[in-house]
């Protein structure tokens, strides 16, 4: 007996180097498996005081320039990612906090579809990695909504509603009560198949078909 449909909550902070790496394997494994799987985004704060855990956490590593070199060498490591020179070097986002706050915004306005919210979570990451955009200034967020012809006005009210922070405050109430260790993080099966950092694709489909073959009432061995 299959199930009909698989459910992974992913879990990621828009400013994270290994979500933006990710994002390519959750796209091929919706395009793989179709029907058969749900992603359910979350967001974490890995980023939410950039100034602490750059500035800070990396004093003795070169701060924000040691930072940017890490990111860059991580990246080199894959053909499809294409990293702006000015990542964390001029473009120092402030916090992830506001991006996440923005895409919450609008998944939880019945006029904005599944599809382009990933598509609002995928040019937002873009903007940042690739065109080195300050993504925790509302103004980019604002044009990033638009340039999908989205309905910037909606999402902005959602924003300043406090709708958007309730949001915000139960995925990172859930990222706490989960355990989980950060970004990006791959929930599946109630927490019985956990990946976490830089999984690659085979992993995750090898999961991914476990819970697609396994049978009623028995724990999956994967």
């Amino acid at each position: 007996m299959q199930r009909k449909k698989v459910k992974l909550q992913y879990f990621t902070d828009v400013l994270c180097i290994w979500a933006y790496v990710a994002q390519i394997r959750v796209e091929e494994l919706q395009k793989n498996f179709k029907d058969k799987i749900e992603v359910e985004y979350h967001f974490s704060s890995l980023f939410g005081d950039v100034f602490t855990k750059i500035e800070l956490g990396w004093a003795d590593r070169g701060g924000y320039e040691g930072f940017s070199k890490h990111v860059h060498h991580a990246a080199s490591s894959f053909a499809h990612m294409e990293i702006h020179p000015d990542v964390w070097t001029l473009c120092r986002p402030k916090t992830s906090a506001t991006a996440h706050l923005f895409i919450n915004a609008a998944q939880i306005l019945p006029s904005v579809t599944y599809l382009e919210v990933e598509m609002l979570i995928q040019n937002i990451r873009t903007a940042f990695f690739k065109e080195a955009k300050d993504i925790s200034d509302v103004a980019v967020l604002m044009d990033i909504a638009k340039e999908l012809s989205l309905d910037s006005g909606a999402i902005w009210d959602s924003y300043i509603s406090g709708e958007a922070f309730a949001k915000y405050s139960r995925d990172n109430e859930l990222y706490h009560r989960l355990s989980l260790k950060g970004s990006p993080t791959y929930y599946l099966n109630e927490g019985r198949q956990l990946l976490y950092g830089n999984v690659g694709y085979k992993l995750l489909e090898a999961n991914v078909n476990e819970l697609l073959k396994e049978p009623k009432m028995q724990a999956s061995w994967c």
